[in-house]
């Protein structure tokens, strides 16, 4: 054996993936976009939350009042707290009417936060039933018949090379070849098949539109609820305590009397008010920008597993129309780019093809390969040294289909072993 065909059957052995099945565990189910989106709309409110409740255990009560000097100390500590447990405004217009303003959204505030956080986490929690029961099965199967079929067509080319070194007759052997490439064996194959129906389906693609609608919906109505009540108290940072007789013995000037306090947490309130509703508002472009991925194929990772053969979405134009279930599966596959180890062998080969002189005759890994083991320059050689008359004069076409090779139909001779067996 030549060190020429010693290196070429060592570059091909290389050029295979080991046989391992895709990390069952290491899948991901959502988008980075997404993951991002979840920390922030979930994790924030819970920051803040945080922040509020170590601001009360640091400083004890929420509001100072100023009780008359005549009060005791247990008098002004029973003040503190029946101004804070009502918290309510009161106060008299011009013409004597008794005005009462209800200060609850401070003291409910915490809780509202926590509130939104459950709310927000809503959708992820949709998003995971549905996509473990019905996504996840898909990308195993789908990122295993990738990684399959472009060891498929190394392995096809491994036979190629043989098949080529051990034929006595090469008019024989291009002959076959070329009479192989015109014949379609395999017109839809199984991962082909698999995909075009995925383009019928749209179980998966509504899902995912209707946890981003959801999430939008509920970012609009916590910024409006976080503008609509908390503006209305948002400066106000003194009011009127109302204290009924009865609950001052000592006091006997009058049936009533209202007492000034000041809210000690109100910077602290408008802060994370502030901090919330802006970044919510930030997210919404975001979002859409997320649901826009819906919209448009991912062409360039389309393109790099054209490479395969019988993978001609883009080429014979089967795409239709984006919001499928397809185009979600792509994006996803896009997101575990990592588990999809032929990705980045095809990457290079769509990198190397594009910078190759005579690119328009490469059509799939497996031409590209048989130029890279020398058969494509023996090939021109061949139908270069007086064998036009054989091949009608026709130029030499692309092996653009590997299914195409060893058809119904193709003639063998006795003495030079089949192009492709079986």
């Amino acid at each position: 054996m030549s060190i020429a065909h010693r290196a070429a059957e060592y570059m091909l052995s290389d050029a295979l993936l080991p046989d391992q099945p895709p990390n069952k565990k290491a899948l991901r189910l959502e988008l980075p976009l997404d993951r991002i989106i979840r920390m922030v709309t979930v994790g924030l409110p819970l920051l803040l939350v945080s922040l509020t409740f170590a601001r009360e255990m640091s400083s004890g009560s929420q509001i100072l009042c100023f009780p008359p000097n005549n009060f005791t100390e247990k008098q002004v500590k029973f003040v503190d707290k029946h101004c804070w447990q009502s918290l309510t405004h009161h106060d008299f217009t011009e013409g004597g009417s008794h005005i009462v303003t209800s200060l609850w959204i401070h003291k409910v505030f915490p809780f509202t936060l926590t509130v939104v956080a459950i709310a927000m986490y809503i959708p992820v929690v949709l998003w995971k039933y549905i996509s473990r029961s019905a996504l996840y099965t898909d990308l195993l199967f789908i990122i295993d018949e990738l990684d399959k079929s472009y060891n498929r067509s190394i392995k096809l080319v491994q036979h190629l090379v043989k098949t080529h070194r051990n034929c006595p007759d090469p008019q024989l052997f291009w002959e076959e070849l070329k009479s192989a490439r015109h014949v379609r064996y395999f017109e839809y194959p199984l991962l082909e098949r698999y995909l075009t129906a995925k383009q019928r389906s749209h179980f998966i693609a509504f899902t995912y539109l209707f946890r981003n609608i959801l999430l939008l919906l509920l970012i609009l109505f916590t910024c409006f609820y976080l503008g609509f009540f908390h503006l209305s108290v948002f400066y106000q940072d003194e009011f009127n305590c109302h204290v009924k007789q009865g609950f001052l013995v000592s006091d006997t000037s009058s049936s009533s009397i209202f007492v000034k306090c000041k809210l000690i947490s109100l910077t602290i309130f408008q802060i994370i008010s502030v901090v919330n509703a802006v970044v919510y508002i930030l997210l919404v472009p975001v979002i859409l920008y997320n649901l826009s991925k819906l919209f448009h194929w991912d062409k360039q990772f389309l393109n790099v597993y054209e490479m395969l053969p019988a993978f001609d979405l883009l080429s014979r134009k089967m795409l239709g129309c984006p919001i499928n279930d397809l185009n979600i599966i792509i994006l996803f596959l896009r997101a575990n780019i990592c588990e999809l180890k032929s990705f980045s062998r095809l990457s290079v080969l769509c990198t190397l093809k594009n910078m190759t002189r005579n690119r328009e005759n490469i059509d799939t890994v497996v031409d590209f390969m048989t130029l890279l083991v020398g058969m494509e320059e023996d090939s021109e050689a061949f139908f270069t040294s007086g064998y036009d008359g054989v091949t009608g004069g026709n130029e030499v076409q692309p092996l653009s289909k590997v299914e195409n090779i060893g058809a119904p139909g193709v003639t063998t001779s006795e003495d030079c072993p089949q192009v492709v067996s079986g």
